[in-house]
């Protein structure tokens, strides 16, 4: 599915005023839905289910799923034998702090707490937030600044409070 393909799929939903949307297509699932209360202009939530042989798919679900808005602040998380581990919802890059001259949001040994902007994941120019889902000390932060990241990489481990 080519990105342009989404956008014209999106485009016509939010014309339409439907609020749920699921097709899938070469392997590539999507589905989109919306709360029906919301307004006119409520921004559209899709979720992309990559297939396990088609790698070749990847940049374009990324930036389907970037240009779709789908929220980057609720991470996946699993719980680790040391503490929690907070996932990538997204593809993207991993950025400790907001711009290259500011302290990063967190550091190992900080305790954070619920709502708590952890990093930035960039994804087609989009700057998406990751915040904590839970209180307690941060033990470890997985990818190095700037690194690419994937879906469902961990970013961060988090021993709860």
């Amino acid at each position: 599915m080519e990105l342009k393909d989404l956008k014209e799929i999106l485009r016509i939903l939010e014309e339409q005023d439907i609020t749920e949307f699921e097709l899938e297509q070469d392997g590539v699932k999507l589905r989109v839905c919306r709360s029906g209360s919301a307004p006119a202009a409520a921004p559209i939530v899709a979720s992309v289910a990559l297939p396990a042989v088609a790698p070749s798919a990847l940049p374009a679900v990324a930036a389907a799923t970037a240009a779709a808005g789908v929220p980057a602040s609720a991470p996946a998380a699993e719980t680790a034998t040391n503490g929690t581990l907070v996932k990538s919802p997204i593809v993207g890059t991993f950025y400790r702090s907001p711009d290259p001259n500011s302290p990063p949001f967190v550091s190992v040994g900080d305790s954070v707490k619920v709502g708590q902007v952890l990093c930035i994941i960039e994804a087609m120019k989009l700057m998406n937030e990751i915040e904590a889902e839970m209180a307690g000390e941060v033990t470890k932060i997985h990818p190095e600044n700037g690194q690419p990241v994937q879906y469902g990489d961990p970013l961060f481990t988090i021993r709860q409070a």
